[in-house]
């Protein structure tokens, strides 16, 4: 039944740091490397709908923030022309529907903690007009919109620029993602919001006290918006013990976020980190700037998006009625973005 139920249900994945891994490589070979190495995992896991962060490293930040936000937003461009009969970039739901009525998957392009925009939220519509339509303003440390989770110790809500941006993408018809803010910076956030707020990759505090997941009252305020929790695999995120770095602590989460915020309310953002840093990492013992958590930790049998049918056959296992574990898997996403992708205010 879980395979069926798998293969019938619109499966929506709110984060993979693909485009990462694609960009490294020659510009002429990005959609070939896409359908060698991407596009089969994605089709073998039964991905419908992928969310494509644009990330950028500490390497490259600050001179080199903008030109790489602007390689990758190409490279996404390039991968979709590239394979046209397979993915489509999409702005809007419609064309999201459009994409899933002709068996491509749609790929929608987010910027996560936009370095290359800095404090020029002036540069928002220019980013929105090349098919960005989800954004977060921080990742771990401080940025001049906000601080990120792991300064959480500062007290910090969004600056005066990062109030701006909040506006301007409920403006323009930008997602905002709540993922890698600040425990004040969520707070204010929601007190401004006027549009659904979306989690890309966070899971329960209640059940794994790390500064990167969302605490009960954070997971209902979002729900009160309209917007989903998409719920990270990130081992260190579900569990503080290896011993817990299984699929069935991953349904632990899914299964509380749907408790507190409503089955309507719950998503799925893998953060597949192992299946990323594989390909864009060498083989060393270098310090990748994660602390005391290992960046190569994965659960077992979902180190890619070819392990998705394993969160489907866990939810079943847990009780989760078809109807349900549909609107987790994908159906709640896609929801969220056919009403509010590309819509302006």
């Amino acid at each position: 039944m879980s395979v069926e139920l798998h293969r019938r249900a619109v499966v929506a994945d709110a984060h993979n740091d693909l485009l990462m891994a694609v960009v490294e490589r020659p510009p002429s070979r990005w959609a070939a490397f896409f359908a060698e190495r991407w596009l089969p995992q994605l089709r073998d896991g039964g991905v419908d709908l992928q969310v494509l962060p644009v990330f950028v490293d500490d390497r490259l930040r600050p001179e080199g923030a903008l030109r790489q936000t602007l390689r990758m937003i190409e490279c996404a461009h390039v991968v979709a022309e590239g394979n046209a009969g397979a993915v489509r970039l999409c702005v809007d739901g419609a064309q999201i529907d459009r994409a899933l009525a002709e068996d491509r998957i749609a790929l929608v392009l987010a910027l996560e903690s936009m370095p290359g925009l800095d404090a020029s939220v002036e540069l928002l519509p220019t980013l929105y007009r090349l098919g960005v339509r989800i954004g977060s303003i921080a990742h771990w440390g401080r940025t001049p919109l906000a601080d990120g989770s792991g300064e959480d110790a500062t007290g910090g809500r969004l600056t005066r620029a990062g109030v701006a941006v909040v506006r301007e993408m409920e403006r323009l018809g930008m997602l905002f993602d709540v993922s890698h803010l600040g425990v004040r910076g969520v707070e204010h956030v929601l007190e401004l919001a006027t549009r659904p707020v979306l989690a890309t990759h966070s899971s329960a505090r209640a059940l794994r006290d790390h500064h990167r997941n969302l605490t009960d009252d954070q997971l209902r305020a979002i729900a009160a918006t309209g917007g989903v929790v998409c719920v990270n695999f990130f081992p260190p995120f579900l569990a503080a013990d290896p011993a817990g770095y299984t699929v069935d602590r991953l349904a632990d989460h899914l299964a509380h976020v749907a408790d507190v915020a409503g089955i309507e309310h719950v998503g799925l953002g893998p953060d597949f980190v192992h299946e990323v840093l594989h390909d864009v990492t060498p083989p060393c013992c270098e310090d990748l700037g994660y602390g005391d958590i290992d960046p190569l930790a994965a659960l077992p049998g979902l180190t890619g998006p070819r392990g998705l049918p394993l969160v489907t056959e866990a939810l079943l296992a847990r009780g989760f009625g078809a109807d349900d574990v549909v609107r987790v898997l994908g159906g709640n996403v896609l929801r969220l973005l056919r009403a509010e992708l590309g819509r302006p205010r």
